[in-house]
């Protein structure tokens, strides 16, 4: 006796718009970087756009982690047939010339460009740090022995974080303005004991 098969009735559902859903499928997604958005062929698969890019699709497939096993049979191979191997290696080495190769190009001069620093030191770090040099200037073994040090900085350590506040443009300069020190003009000897003090060692 054969088991009768119960075929659940098909709805249509209003909620769903099938339409939108296969455009959702099939897209690649929103591709956030404006050099390789605009050569970018939504008739063709990602993979391919990025071959034809000259980008990798998968890093792990291009920069394969060396295998000492698979090292071994090569070697292994090239002994046994020594002219197979060298019409192998050609074969290998023989890759094809990516056609949009302008954009990778472009991309790699983007990335060594030089960028704005946005680094910023915290507000609690900063009022610390012009606290110190409110009150000692910069002289940093004195600043070591402040009993505002609470983590028991070492003058060396002061004296970096100092570096770093002052190397901050926008908050340095925001200090400089708040003490009118901005428009006065620096007696040279200050500015040589500051210097000598920012290098000082043991």
């Amino acid at each position: 006796m054969k088991v009768k098969k119960q075929h659940r009735k098909k709805k249509y559902l209003h909620k769903l718009n099938r339409k939108r859903m296969n455009k959702k499928q099939r897209s690649t997604g929103t591709v956030p970087c404006e050099i390789i958005k605009e050569a970018w062929d939504h008739k063709k698969s990602s993979f391919k756009n990025l071959a034809e890019m000259g980008l990798a699709n998968d890093p792990n497939k291009v920069i394969k982690i060396p295998n000492f096993k698979q090292e071994k049979l090569k070697q292994a191979k090239e002994i046994v047939s020594k002219g197979e191997s060298g019409i192998l290696e050609t074969e290998e080495e023989t890759s094809q010339i990516p056609i949009k190769k302008e954009v990778a190009e472009k991309l790699e001069k983007e990335a060594k460009a030089p960028r704005e620093r946005r680094f910023k030191l915290p507000k609690g770090q900063v009022e610390f740090i012009t606290y110190l040099l409110d009150k000692y200037g910069h002289d940093y073994k004195a600043m070591e022995k402040d009993k505002k040090n609470y983590y028991q900085e070492t003058w060396k350590q002061l004296r970096a974080k100092i570096k770093t506040f002052m190397g901050i443009p926008e908050q340095y300069s925001e200090y400089l303005k708040v003490r009118g020190l901005l428009d006065k003009e620096e007696d040279e000897e200050e500015l040589k004991k500051q210097a000598k003090a920012l290098v000082m060692d043991d």
